[in-house]
């Protein structure tokens, strides 16, 4: 008689549901460096010197191509498989946090101005007068490990960690960890590029830090691109995320000044290059707080001093319940008519036209802080448990369901 035990699932299952919780854009990314390693396996093709990111090249030749060129490519396949193991962790975090689209953006900007970097450093060290340093201007780097330190720059200070863990051997204090990993990695391994190394870090930092204020364009932007037709497949992805709710200080420069997100590439440009771009029919959107990216939901406005902090709570938890509504937690909302649906994802633009008497008597639930930390203890953002409760009157189970769902 065959004993009734229960088997654990099997390697391809692990994969395959590990695969299906890899966001869209670090899936792609994945993909493209996969395949690209692959076909040049299959051809033969080893002659890295014409894509990989040479300085001496980019001047004398101009060959601008290279910037983007030398990211994509990888000399061989424990090169291309441990940057993207590393990148996985770190892209899926970030594109969690960002959006799809934000997060694409954000990678292109990074490779740019690490390539900007490093060419500026070599060429300064190659004309110092008394010691001139020619080798970095030979260098050819090549792989996305200049990325993957930005990365961890930018996802260290969007965590608020005191102390990241180095390969779980020990902890070190958050902002010595990237060049921690910078003096490892090439103490390990010699034939690393130190300079895409060391100009990733400066990119990562220069971000959080504000710097590329100027270049980073504001959410209408990417609400734009998010409702134009030839992105609409990309949309339907189950794996996609919009740049819409979530976390309004998430995407921001750590450090940055927030009068600063209205510079010059979030004002008139961007509006201009958006009104080019095939647009879907969406009603007009409220121009409160533009930390919110994406369809807005606004409230009329209130006569008590809690008006804002409820517009913004029954934003999210619009979101959130946006594909679990039930009777019991029903928002007092007017939902504009003739709005688009991508694949039964409802793309909902409404406008809540809150009477005095609404407005005064919503009453927010009042949750306790442990219950609170009972569910930040189960792996869920404190702002998403703080709305999930809200929305479930308090119930634990009921907020369990409604985290649960927008996970999946």
């Amino acid at each position: 008689m065959r004993s009734n035990i229960v088997t654990e699932a099997g390697l391809p299952t692990r994969i395959g549901q590990w695969w299906e919780g890899i966001p869209f854009l670090t899936s792609v990314v994945i993909i493209v460096c996969g395949a690209i390693y692959l076909l040049c396996l299959l051809a033969g093709y080893d002659s890295f010197e014409e894509v990989c990111f040479l300085p001496v090249a980019v001047v004398t030749r101009f060959q601008v191509y290279r910037i983007y060129s030398s990211v994509l490519f990888h000399g061989s396949l424990p090169h291309v498989l441990f940057n993207m193991l590393a990148f996985v962790p770190l892209g899926s975090e970030l594109e969690r946090i960002m959006g799809s689209i934000r997060l694409s953006y954000i990678t292109i900007l990074l490779a740019t101005s690490n390539a900007l970097l490093h060419l500026l450093i070599a060429a300064l060290a190659a004309h110092i007068p008394f010691y001139p340093y020619p080798h970095f201007m030979n260098e050819c780097a090549i792989g996305f490990s200049g990325i993957l330190f930005s990365m961890i720059v930018v996802e260290t200070s969007l965590s608020g960690a005191q102390y990241r863990s180095v390969f779980g051997l020990f902890n070190v204090p958050a902002q010595w960890y990237a060049w921690l990993l910078l003096v490892v990695f090439q103490l390990l391994m010699s034939n690393v590029s130190l300079l895409g190394h060391l100009c990733g870090i400066l990119s990562g930092f220069a971000y959080t830090y504000g710097l590329f204020n100027f270049l980073v364009p504001g959410p209408s932007f990417y609400s734009s691109i998010e409702s134009s037709t030839w992105l609409s497949t990309c949309i339907r992805r189950p794996k996609y995320i919009m740049c819409t709710g979530g976390s309004p200080s998430g995407y921001l420069p750590t450090y940055s000044n927030q009068n600063l997100s209205s510079g010059l590439l979030s004002g008139n440009v961007w509006r201009n290059l958006s009104s080019w771009m095939p647009q879907r029919e969406t009603s007009a959107q409220s121009t409160g707080d533009s930390r919110f990216p994406g369809t807005g939901r606004t409230l009329a406005s209130g006569r008590n001093t809690n008006a804002s902090t409820i517009n913004s709570d029954l934003s999210l938890q619009a979101r959130l319940l946006d594909s679990n509504s039930s009777p019991d937690n029903t928002l007092n909302t007017e939902v504009v008519a003739g709005q688009p649906t991508l694949d039964g994802r409802r793309q909902v633009v409404e406008n809540v036209a809150a009477a005095d008497t609404g407005l005064q008597g919503h009453q927010v639930p009042v949750v306790s802080d442990v219950e609170i930390q009972k569910l930040v203890a189960m792996g869920f953002e404190r702002t998403q448990v703080e709305v999930a409760l809200a929305a479930a009157d308090g119930d634990l189970n009921v907020a369990v369901e409604i985290l649960m769902s927008q996970e999946g």
